[in-house]
């Protein structure tokens, strides 16, 4: 125990200077303010980590610094919201996917007919590069025939914005359905299925190892066949699903948006690093880089797809309760009237942003961590960090493993994305601005601990809270009779102060380990 406190001395004592100040902030407020700040900066805190844990997880097991992980907690966020306001879009664009996914993961099958073509290695990058050119290209055609419900940027009344504002005020209205004019169901199915394959084929011979046996395996043909199979069925009952998806409680619905989220992350991370990021993982300077590319390019689609301003994503019912009982005094009325605020010490506190956000972050965080130190995955997570070669002995495929964690890591910030939305709302920088604190807090927390993910973004939001507070009331600064309050820039700069001040005592930061 003495080891341990002399071991980390210097930290402790960074965090009783911060408990201190933060203390001597707190009396200049009232117990209301004290209370409400505090819940704002849990709140903001638990934002921020789950964007700096899924950025902590893949740095720190795979050694990737993945600078598209705000971007990613935007899409989760417009993917989050188009379920949620406008379902008939998720499941007209549910097949396709489907299908590009059934034939991508086909992919034993294209590893195994590309070994029967035996080609030269030139003429082979020559015709694999010719097939997956062909095959998104013919797709990119197809997917712009395909019949997809979906607003009109520029039309404002069938604008995003509209549509939100409709939903915000209860009026749920089952838009005109797409139907196939430019060709019929089966060609668009064969077509998109086919061109997905030529695409996944191509790839498959370009990255073909004549050294590797292909398994016969059939139960690795049970995916693709399901995806398949479920793709038919999305079409073919297309309507039945959206009317019944309309019809749902907006508490069940936000259920599925954020589900939806979280898993096109995770589909949006295996596919990132399977195809993009595993040739890389000894070439850090291009992780950056291409990272950082993707970062871009993903802003830019969203402006695309869902334009540039600004828009709400409605919070679902069981926030919502107003009138009558509301605001709650006590947690009983609280759930009986499903309000959107409580009483506490005589303020107002938002329900969903100040205790439902915070109480989901502590669950994660718990998760996560059982996950990691309790359980068989965690522990080839480790040993595969420590010894891969030996792991691999053992029979344990450590790519897929790896594959795992840079899907967990994007879909912990795309839940994040999803979670914060009916907060803060949606914008195209919402992930730049989120993934500045994510890293600031990982740089005091300690960029490679995942409990360290958790602290400094509990410090970030408080301090990020408290300074906005002070800018509201004042600093009544001593033997004077000026009171300044601090300008919003200051918000962000004295979190700033803290990562400097840290990193000057802490270069690793307060719970980081010495490489």
């Amino acid at each position: 125990m003495k080891t341990t406190l002399q071991k980390n001395s210097k930290a402790i004592i960074i965090l009783v200077i911060i408990a201190a100040f933060l203390f001597v902030a707190a009396r200049g407020m009232s117990g209301r303010d004290v209370v409400i700040t505090v819940l704002r900066g849990f709140s903001v805190g638990s934002v921020t980590f789950l964007v700096a844990a899924g950025f902590s997880l893949i740095f720190g097991l795979l050694d990737v610094l993945n600078l598209a992980q705000g971007t990613l907690y935007m899409i989760g966020a417009y993917v989050g919201w188009t379920v949620y306001v406008r379902p008939d879009t998720f499941i007209d664009v549910l097949t396709p996917i489907l299908l590009i996914l059934a034939a991508f993961a086909l992919n034993v099958l294209w590893k195994r007919l590309a070994a029967l073509i035996k080609l030269q290695d030139r003429p082979r990058k020559v015709l694999s590069w010719v097939l997956i050119i062909a095959g998104f290209v013919l797709l990119g055609l197809l997917l712009t025939r395909y019949p997809i419900a979906i607003w009109d940027l520029n039309n404002y009344s069938q604008s995003p914005i509209s549509y939100s504002y409709m939903a915000d005020q209860g009026l749920r209205m089952i838009p005109a359905e797409a139907r196939f004019e430019e060709m019929s169901p089966i060609l668009a199915v064969l077509g998109v299925f086919v061109t997905s394959s030529l695409a996944a084929f191509g790839i498959a011979l370009f990255n073909r190892d004549e050294s590797q046996q292909h398994s016969t395996d059939w139960k690795k043909y049970i995916l693709p066949v399901g995806l398949f199979m479920v793709a038919i069925l999305a079409l073919v009952f297309n309507a039945q699903i959206t009317a019944w998806m309309f019809a749902l409680s907006t508490n069940w619905l936000f259920v599925i948006a954020v589900a939806v989220a979280v898993i096109s992350g995770v589909g949006l991370g295996a596919l990132m690093e399977t195809t993009l990021i595993r040739p890389l993982y000894n070439r850090p300077i291009y992780q950056l880089m291409l990272t950082l590319g993707l970062g871009t390019i993903g802003i830019q689609i969203v402006q695309a797809v869902w334009g540039r301003p600004e828009f709400v994503w409605p919070k679902p019912e069981f926030f919502t309760g107003t009138g009558g009982a509301c605001p709650a005094t006590n947690l009983a009325d609280l759930v009986a009237n499903q309000c959107s605020t409580i009483m506490v010490l005589g303020g107002r506190v938002r329900v969903y942003d100040e205790i439902f956000i915070p109480i989901v972050g502590i669950v994660v965080l718990i998760v996560v961590w059982i996950l990691l130190k309790r359980s068989r995955i965690g522990m080839i997570i480790r040993a595969g960090v420590q010894d891969r070669q030996m792991v691999e002995a053992l029979g344990i495929n450590v790519r897929r493993v790896f594959t795992l964690v840079f899907a967990l890591g994007v879909g912990l910030a795309a839940f994040g994305g999803a979670l914060a939305a009916p907060s803060s709302g949606l914008t195209p920088t919402m992930g730049e601005r989120l993934l500045l604190s994510a890293l600031i807090a990982l740089a005091i927390g300690g960029l490679t601990s995942f409990p360290g993910a958790a602290l400094g973004s509990l410090l970030v939001g408080l301090i990020q809270q408290f300074m906005i507070k002070y800018g509201q009331i004042g600093i009544p600064l001593p033997f004077t009779d000026v009171v300044f309050k601090p300008s919003p820039p200051l918000v962000p700069a004295s979190t700033v102060l803290l990562m400097v001040v840290v990193l000057l005592i802490l270069p690793n930061g307060l719970l980081g380990k010495k490489e």
